[in-house]
């Protein structure tokens, strides 16, 4: 899953394709290195960010999704959590939901992807992003985020949410220190036995920069590698990355050692 903020403060690329032309062109530059989805947010959830109305984000996002509509060939994502937004970006030609708040802020959300049948990814997340890096962390986050992603299910499930249509996302950096990231990749098998798909976005984060030593966000491409190697390796199905084209081989790589009779098949050429 390619990632594509058209926010002006995004943590790692905030501002650089606000306007819709910069959109656009991101959007092909992300299908072609590899994506398998695209996921398009307007409003940053960076720690320490303060949320935008429903009205901002979807005056940020349905030109871009417009624009796209008919021409790009992979799905289109939408992260949001607000209900309206995700129903005017479905109606608008977007394929899949994308809740960092996992239903907290907004359950009828769910309600929407319901009725369209849309995927529905749910998000743990400790707090809110204005503060969740600066309170205590949980004393054991393992059963926390299992907690956490079960009510997100059951409030999918009593919307009347198909199983097939629920994806989980521990919520790597949202409310967790670094230690506890780390913790959530090495213990993402347990995650996987509450029996849904996961998706994990660990790209860029602030956890990375504090493992190599203080490394600006624009720094950490290497050290994100290893982190969406070793996701895949325990077990995430979808990985969503900023470096494209460079997460595209490391998956690949971590897909054959998964599956040794991959290494042997040609890769999916680039569109």
């Amino acid at each position: 899953m390619g990632v594509l903020n058209v926010t002006p403060d995004s943590f790692s690329d905030g501002g650089e394709h606000f306007s819709l032309d910069a959109a656009v062109a991101r959007a092909f530059a992300i299908q072609h290195a590899g994506a398998g989805i695209l996921d398009i947010g307007g409003e940053s959830t960076r720690p320490g960010s303060n949320g935008v109305s429903a009205a901002v984000e979807l005056e940020r996002i349905l030109p871009v999704i417009a624009a796209l509509r008919g021409k790009i060939k992979i799905p289109i994502s939408v992260d949001t959590s607000k209900a309206e937004v995700a129903e005017a970006a479905l109606r608008a030609g977007a394929e899949i939901l994308n809740d960092v708040t996992g239903l907290r802020n907004d359950p009828q959300l769910a309600v929407v992807a319901k009725r369209s049948q849309a995927p529905l990814i749910l998000m743990h997340m400790r707090g809110e992003p204005a503060t969740m890096q600066t309170g205590p962390f949980a004393r054991d986050v393992i059963a926390e985020v299992k907690t956490g992603l079960r009510r997100s299910v059951a409030l999918a499930r009593r919307a009347g949410l198909a199983r097939s249509q629920i994806i989980l996302d521990p919520g790597i950096g949202f409310g967790k220190s670094a230690e506890q990231n780390c913790e959530l990749i090495a213990r993402l098998d347990e995650i996987a036995k509450l029996g849904f798909p996961l998706m994990l976005g660990t790209s860029r984060k602030g956890f990375i920069g504090k493992l190599l030593g203080g490394a600006p966000s624009f720094e950490r491409m290497w050290g994100t590698a290893a982190t969406v190697a070793a996701s895949i390796l325990q077990g995430a199905h979808i990985v969503r990355v900023h470096d494209v084209a460079e997460m595209v081989q490391v998956a690949r790589v971590a897909d054959a050692i998964l599956s040794p009779r991959l290494a042997s098949s040609k890769p999916a050429r680039r569109r």
